[in-house]
């Protein structure tokens, strides 16, 4: 990692603990159909209408892996703000509690948990640890992610 580097993972120790909100977002049928289609899932509860009017939620919902993805572009944005920062997704952990529905507006607050430098090979490594919490528009906890993100 370069001074740039260096000076960023030292800007988010002084964040370790502090909450943080990601955004809110309005989740719609879009959103929702090119998930499915990027993982290749063609479960019919999250794709046709009719059929998940029928089940027992009512309602389109989204697969529940979708929550991994809200924010998570505020993250990258986050740790990657030159072109010298590279971040790989480390590892991914997740809690879901009910399904995310077609127009739930879902609230992304996060947390740095723990930063851990490594030096490799090819120079040092941090791995940053985020508790992510997601809340539908009537406060109730949706799901908890655990994600580590890689920086070099």
């Amino acid at each position: 990692m370069g001074e740039d580097s260096s000076s960023l993972i030292e800007e988010l120790r002084r964040k370790i603990g502090k909450e943080w909100k990601l955004g809110v977002y309005e989740i719609e049928r879009g959103m929702i159909r090119r998930f499915a289609q990027a993982i290749d899932d063609p479960n019919p509860l999250w794709q046709d209408e009719e059929y998940a009017k029928k089940s027992e939620y009512g309602s389109i919902i989204a697969p529940p892996t979708f929550v991994s993805t809200i924010g998570f572009e505020q993250i990258q944005h986050m740790l990657a703000p030159t072109p010298a920062v590279t971040i790989l997704h480390g590892g991914t952990k997740l809690e879901c509690y009910q399904p995310i529905r077609l127009g739930d507006v879902i609230t992304a607050i996060t947390k740095i948990t723990n930063i851990r430098e490594l030096q490799g090979e090819a120079g040092k490594r941090a791995f940053i640890i985020f508790d992510t919490r997601f809340e539908n528009q009537r406060q109730e906890l949706v799901a908890e992610c655990r994600q580590t993100i890689i920086s070099y």
